[in-house]
C-alpha cells in the first residue's frame, strides 16, 4: 500500500497553527473537508470519533509522531491528511515528547483491512528518523509531497 493511495495532495499542510491535541484533529479534519472526501456537515462528528478513539488511548506514538486515525459511516473510503507542526505539540506521546509529524485517518465503518494497512505503512515509514527529520524540515506542502511520494517508490 503506497501513502499516496489515501493521502489527498490537498490534505496537506506544512505549518499547523493547532497548540493542542484537539486543534491539530480540527485542522486535520479540515484538510479533508477541503478535498471533498468528507462533507463539512460531518466535521463535528469526525472530530468526536477521533477524540473518543484519543480517550481510549493516545495516538501520540512517540518520537515526535501523533496518528489520529477513526472509522465514520461519512467516509466512502480510507482518506488521509499530513500536517507538520514546527513548534510541537503536546499529544500526550508514550514518550512523554511534543508531537510534530501528524498522520489523520480516516476509514468507513465497516473497513478493518486498508485502515490497519495504512497504519502499518505509515507506522514502518516513520520508524526511519531519516525520513522523520526530511519531514520535519519541509517549508512547502509541495516538497512533503515529493518525500512522500519518494518514499512510496521504494520497494519495501
Amino acid at each position: 500500500m503506497k501513502i499516496m493511495d489515501f493521502l489527498s495532495k490537498k490534505a496537506v499542510k506544512v505549518d499547523l497553527q493547532a497548540r493542542d491535541k484537539e486543534g491539530v484533529i480540527k485542522e486535520l479534519v479540515d484538510l479533508i473537508i477541503n478535498t471533498g472526501e468528507v462533507k463539512p456537515k460531518d466535521r463535528d462528528s469526525l472530530i468526536k470519533i477521533l477524540l473518543d478513539r484519543e480517550s481510549l488511548g493516545s495516538t501520540g506514538i512517540g518520537q515526535g509522531i501523533g496518528i489520529p486515525h477513526g472509522k465514520s459511516p461519512c467516509v466512502k473510503s480510507l482518506t488521509g491528511a499530513v500536517g507538520i507542526s514546527k513548534q510541537g505539540v503536546n499529544f500526550d506521546s508514550l514518550d512523554g515528547e511534543p508531537a510534530y509529524i501528524f498522520f489523520l485517518l480516516l476509514a468507513p465503518q465497516e473497513s478493518a483491512g486498508p485502515h490497519l494497512k495504512a497504519l502499518a505503512r505509515i507506522s514502518r515509514l516513520l520508524k526511519d528518523k531519516y525520513f522523520r527529520d526530511m519531514l520535519r524540515s519541509v517549508n512547502t506542502e509541495r516538497e512533503l509531497i515529493n518525500i512522500i511520494v519518494k518514499e512510496d517508490q521504494k520497494k519495501h
